[in-house]
């Protein structure tokens, strides 16, 4: 053999090794390490007057050819029953504090029209109030979260709204409720005094708001069986100072304090980039963003601790996901974006993060359920189509109320936004004796082989689901609504009471262990 050719095969066996070292990992999960409960409440949702987010989405009214019930579409409530929604946020979003809740009550017929300012100047004709939703909520068995009006509203009026809804009494606005049909008060637990008052809710800054917190949040009383959460109108991402004041200011006035953060590439018209058409790099961009929302929640978390040793007060990410430009032909300010594998991999990821502080975080709220932004159906006249998020979301409920495990992870790594980055995102949780355990392949390329071990555990059997498509742009469509869907996943194999998984690329699998 010439010694050309001896270098060349040298080159490659070293080669091979290197590929198989890359892409191999080796995870530990500790069941005897079991942390806190993982809040059902972080896989809430969020409908705001948006778009056709609510018309068209949710409500097409009972005089519609839509199938619906009592008004709500049929094919989307049993969509969302399977998802196990614990709580759905309304009506905002920036239009609460525009929303005058009278104007949503009493015949439909009588209710007055306005102008939704913040999202393309839409005629809003009122048809879906405060009956509508809270009883969606009944049918899909979930909490309702109500974002007050502070920024156009009076205390006064806000008082009424929450006498009018959990009142049973003989008072003014509980026989107006019986009036308007509902004789027996609902339950409402939870109520933001007011939304992104730092921007579309009022431009205030955090001390005035903190005074205007005290004020309103004390008009909002407790009636009879009721208990309220109050959440106060939390920071943007980065405002760590406005964290700080509030918690200085208002911390023992408030239960819950909200934070919003997008995966959104750069503000602006026409700068967030299209929600289909993107390169690996812009993929790879937006996993390092999703990503760093643990480095901002632990910085709002750490501010928190300094005022809330006991972490009595929640930390609520009540508005999270992706924000890409318009869908093109769509309406402006109607915010309709398609969704992707990507989208799948931004939630995933996403989740696995709240699942690591359940002592702090109690409720998220992704934005938005549908239609609008990171949605979990897409809807046009009598058409449905679930996105890969919905999938998530139905792949991933099992972890609601489970307790946390911790890991350990050893495997290869990316640079992404300057940080190095698992290329495998691993969490995991049990409940009721079974392990339940979430992997995220993120690299594009290339599978890997991961040997997982839970120590003092048997394990005796394992199922799994898959979620993946040829490509991390494909997504699903009214035409062809089932080309993303989870299927069986039979990579992992029990072998020496370990678990072997050939976990392929871009893939998102969770797995049942007994």
């Amino acid at each position: 053999m010439k010694k050309s050719s001896l270098i060349i095969v040298i080159f490659s066996i070293l080669n091979v090794s290197l590929y198989a070292q890359e892409n191999t990992g080796k995870v530990t999960i500790y069941t005897d390490r079991s942390g806190n409960k993982i809040s059902k409440h972080i896989y809430g949702h969020f409908a705001e007057h948006l778009g056709t987010c609510i018309y068209g989405g949710l409500w097409v009214g009972e005089n519609s050819s839509i199938p619906n019930e009592k008004g709500y579409r049929k094919d989307v409530l049993n969509a969302l029953k399977r998802l196990d929604i614990p709580n759905l946020r309304w009506p905002g979003g920036c239009f609460a504090d525009e929303y005058h809740w009278m104007d949503g009550v009493g015949p439909k017929e009588d209710r007055p029209k306005m102008v939704n300012n913040n999202w393309g100047g839409t005629i809003e004709d009122n048809s879906f109030g405060t009956h509508e939703f809270l009883n969606l909520c009944e049918i899909l068995g979930c909490e309702p979260y109500i974002s007050g009006n502070v920024g156009s509203g009076s205390v006064e009026e806000m008082a009424k709204w929450v006498e009018y809804m959990t009142s049973d009494g003989d008072s003014p606005m509980a026989n107006l409720r019986r009036k308007n049909g509902r004789e027996k008060a609902w339950k409402v637990k939870y109520f933001g005094v007011g939304n992104e008052s730092w921007g579309c809710g009022g431009n205030m800054r955090p001390e005035y708001y903190s005074d205007l917190y005290r004020r309103y949040a004390t008009y909002c009383r407790n009636y009879d069986n009721n208990q309220l959460f109050k959440i106060a109108s939390g920071a943007s991402d980065y405002d760590y100072n406005w964290t700080e004041v509030l918690m200085k200011n208002i911390g023992g006035q408030m239960n819950g304090l909200s934070v919003h953060y997008y995966t959104v590439k750069e503000w602006g018209d026409g700068k967030k980039g299209s929600a289909t058409q993107f390169s690996d790099n812009d993929y790879y961009w937006t996993m390092g963003k999703a990503l760093e929302i643990e480095e901002v929640l632990q910085k709002h978390m750490s501010i928190m601790d300094k005022y809330d040793q006991d972490k009595r007060i929640g930390l609520m990410v009540d508005e999270w996901g992706t924000w890409f430009n318009e869908e093109p032909g769509t309406i402006k300010g109607h915010l309709y974006q398609q969704n992707t594998m990507r989208d799948a991999f931004v939630a995933a990821l996403t989740l696995n993060v709240f699942h690591k502080y359940p002592n702090r975080i109690q409720m998220a709220n992704i934005a938005q359920i549908a239609n609008v932004l990171q949605s979990m159906v897409l809807t046009k006249d009598d058409k449905m189509a679930l996105t890969p998020t919905y999938h998530i979301f139905e792949m991933y409920k099992v972890f609601q109320d489970a307790v946390y495990l911790p890991i350990d992870i050893v495997t290869d790594r990316k640079e992404i936004r300057g940080r190095q980055i698992d290329m495998v995102n691993i969490s995991a949780a049990k409940k009721n004796d079974i392990v339940y355990i979430a992997l995220a392949n993120i690299d594009l390329e290339n599978g890997r082989n991961i040997q997982l071990n839970i120590p003092q555990t048997k394990i005796n059997k394992v199922d799994g689901r898959i979620l993946t498509s040829g490509k991390i742009t494909d997504h699903n469509t009214f035409e062809n609504p089932d080309l993303i869907n989870p299927q069986a996943f039979n990579d992992a194999k029990i072998t020496n009471g370990k678990l072997k998984i050939k976990l392929p690329a871009k893939s998102i699998v969770v797995l049942e262990i007994k």
